[in-house]
């Protein structure tokens, strides 16, 4: 004993170092994660915010060279008397122009001496040369196209704000220089426009000449930058002349960013856009901060636990007698409901049927196995698995999540099919009697639901009896109706043919009759706080109600209840034929060419191992938004697509239903296990292969999907 608590003790304390060793690597790996993600959003945030600042000032350059191109065309022939003659009227132009452009301070018409022969700004204008201009004296010796020059400072008597020049070389008809057209562009109006977008904190906006001249700055600055080729900036650029994404200590303040930077086209401008490489570190110590605010509580926690769980079992002989009281306390106080009765039941079922799995598996790896014992076990495999889809089917019925499929059956043969599922459910203590008829009783329903209507029934039953006595199931043709459903006419009734009555009494203590008319309102329950929802018998009702039926109950104080629910009758010749077991052999492939899209790589392969030995040719992608593109580059080589419902992202049925829309012409067969959404609104007219599926089965399905689509094409089967 003593060595026990030794051994007890140093486990302990291993776990206390755990917990505090475990979650610090955790956090650390996190971080590491977390950081790279953050930084990697940021990118994308600055490609998506350069992208806007490209576009922007590729928009404001094409508009301005357009407007000097069409003033070129106005006086291109005119001699400069001419132009003097009229100027009055191109004063009023360009002012026109540069009021519906807020980019524009001003645009001009310059002689080939660097005198104004027009402007916007006065009329008529002064007798002064702006020769020394850069947007001037660069045209005069060559033509070199549409000229953008350095920020400048207004000359007496003009006034304002600092503007750059945008320029083009008027030519006679010779090919000499006569002049120049020029647009003063306002910097200050990229520098709004930049203010405007960077809200976020760290924004940086940036555009320049390619010689590193800036032209516009987001934060302003208060001088001129001309950034040096040959620094990290210069460097980059040169390397990489088109576009980039760098991390650099910007010139102008030492602070270092994150900037991407791109040149627009047929101009020697660059913008760039960025973020401060603290603004992204902060982010992520926000992120961080959020893990920390949960983590630090949560390892703190365990460490006190661990810390007080090993104090305690230094008094681990004091404290036994004590915890085995406590856990006969628990036992005795514990009372499972209905779903942990049936998940019990049915992890019962699972086991059984996994072990004759594992067991065959086992056996099949014996060596010298004969082909009549090997096939046996694999025989054996297929029904259990067979069965534990079963098990599942109506445990998801239980749940209320199978897609719905009103359907023909036979009341009598399901209700002895649901006597397997019952027993478990209700417990060893309560009697099960089933009286039914020896022809058939089909209605059209819901198969699951009515499962599912019974279960609330049989427990509302059993906890009636307290978990001891007898409860009796009747199915027969009903000779009586409820007045809800025979005060209507004939035509009007669904049941026209009569109705099958589902009769479940009980030996329990009764419905008092005050309690009678509320019993199948939703949340109305006479059961203990933990002991029932109220939902069970609403469900009964509503099922009821919607298959055309009713539900209807007769109690009396101590001597139980019988419900009894109430659907319509079809004719016998509407039962659909019983199928022979699918037995059929799998569908050769012969080239048939199948896009397989599944998450799940093991799956996967599987799928495509089975069919490839049939003779598919399988092309394998593991997610729908890859699928859709393989689909859009060459749909034709596609006979037909098989993809999983329940994928991360785009789910299988976006994905169809992306194909319908795109109008692309491929059969589209999906696959599922289970689907929230297969189960609220179905399978929207796709085929669907239920899983786990067989080889063969797939095989069939894909065949027959492809079979339609070459009937569909005219194409020979």
């Amino acid at each position: 004993m003593q060595r026990a608590q030794r051994n007890s003790l140093r486990l302990l304390q291993w776990m206390m170092a755990a917990s505090l060793a475990l979650p610090i690597a955790l956090f650390a790996i996190a971080a590491t994660i977390s950081y790279t993600s953050t930084r990697d959003i940021a990118d994308r945030e600055i490609e998506r915010t350069l992208d806007v600042v490209h576009e922007h000032a590729l928009k404001v350059f094409e508009t301005i060279d357009r407007s000097l191109a069409e003033l070129n065309e106005v006086v291109r022939g005119l001699p400069d008397d001419t132009i003097r003659a009229r100027e009055p009227a191109l004063h009023r132009r360009l002012k026109r122009l540069t009021d519906s452009l807020p980019q524009l301070k001003s645009a001009w018409i310059f002689d080939a001496d660097g005198k104004a022969l027009v402007n916007s700004l006065a009329s008529p204008p002064p007798e002064l040369s702006f020769a020394d201009r850069n947007y001037f004296y660069a045209h005069i010796d060559q033509s070199i196209g549409t000229f953008i020059g350095t920020a400048l400072t207004p000359r007496p008597p003009y006034q304002g704000a600092r503007f750059f020049g945008v320029s083009r070389r008027r030519d006679s008809d010779d090919g000499s220089f006569i002049g120049v057209i020029q647009a003063s562009v306002l910097p200050e109006y990229f520098d709004s426009f930049y203010a405007r977008i960077g809200s976020d904190a760290g924004s940086f906006f940036a555009m320049g000449r390619t010689d590193g001249m800036l032209l516009a700055h987001f934060p302003r600055l208060d001088r001129d930058l001309r950034l040096d080729p040959t620094g990290p900036v210069g460097r980059e650029i040169a390397a990489r002349p088109e576009h980039g994404l760098i991390t650099v200590a910007w010139p102008s303040d030492g602070i270092e960013r994150r900037i991407g930077y791109r040149r627009i086209a047929e101009y020697p401008i660059y913008v760039s856009a960025g973020l401060e490489t603290s603004a992204i570190r902060a982010r992520w110590f926000a992120t961080i901060g959020q893990h920390l605010v949960f983590g630090i509580p949560a390892t703190a926690l365990l460490f006190l636990l661990l810390a007080l769980a090993l104090r305690r079992t230094q008094h681990l002989q004091a404290e036994a007698a004590k915890r085995r009281e406590a856990e006969e306390a628990l036992k005795h106080s514990q009372r499972l409901e209905a779903l942990g009765q049936l998940t019990g039941g049915v992890a019962h079922d699972f086991n059984n049927l996994l072990t004759v799995i594992r067991a065959s598996v086992d056996l099949l790896n014996r060596p010298q196995l004969t082909e009549e014992r090997r096939q046996r076990y694999i025989t054996a495999i297929a029904d259990a698995v067979a069965r534990a889809a079963k098990l599942t089917s109506q445990l998801l019925a239980f749940a209320r999540r199978q897609t719905l499929k009103p359907e023909v059956f036979d009341v009598g043969e399901r209700m002895q099919a649901l006597h397997d599922m019952l027993a478990p459910l209700l417990g060893p203590a309560i009697e099960i009697a089933m009286r039914l008829p020896a022809e058939p009783c089909l209605v059209r329903a819901d198969a699951g639901q009515f499962e599912t209507a019974l279960i609330n029934m049989a427990t509302n039953a059993r906890d009636a009896m307290q978990g001891k006595g007898r409860i009796t199931f009747k199915v027969e043709a009903a000779t009586t109706v409820p007045d809800t459903l025979a005060g209507a006419p004939d035509g009007q009734i669904p049941g026209h043919h009569g109705f099958i009555s589902v009769t479940v009494s009980d030996t329990g203590i009764g419905i008092p009759a005050a309690r009678l008319g509320r019993i199948f309102e939703p949340f109305f329950t006479t059961k203990q706080v933990g002991h029932g929802t109220g939902l069970g018998l609403s469900q009964v009702f509503g099922f009821a109600r919607q298959s055309g039926g009713e539900v209807t109950v007769t109690s009396e104080v101590g001597h139980g209840s019988t419900f009894s629910l109430y659907l319509p009758r079809v004719p016998p010749d509407l039962l659909p034929q019983r199928q022979a077991p699918n037995t059929a052999p799998a569908v050769a492939g012969s080239g048939m060419s199948v896009l397989v899209v599944e998450d799940n790589i093991e799956l996967a392969n599987f799928a495509a191992d089975g069919l490839t030995e049939l003779g598919y040719s399988i092309t394998l992608v593991d997610n729908a938004t890859d699928a859709l593109a393989e689909l859009v580059v060459d749909a034709d080589r596609f006979d037909v697509v098989f993809s999983d419902v329940v994928m991360p992202g785009m789910t299988g049925l976006d994905l169809a239903q992306a194909i319908r829309d795109r109008g692309i012409d491929a059969p589209i067969v999906l696959t599922t296990g289970y689907s929230q959404a297969l189960s609220q609104d179905g399978v929207a007219g796709f085929d669907l292969v239920q899983k786990p599926y067989s080889i063969e089965e797939l095989s069939r399905v894909l065949h027959r999907a492809a079979r339609i689509r070459r009937v569909r094409d005219g194409a020979a089967e």
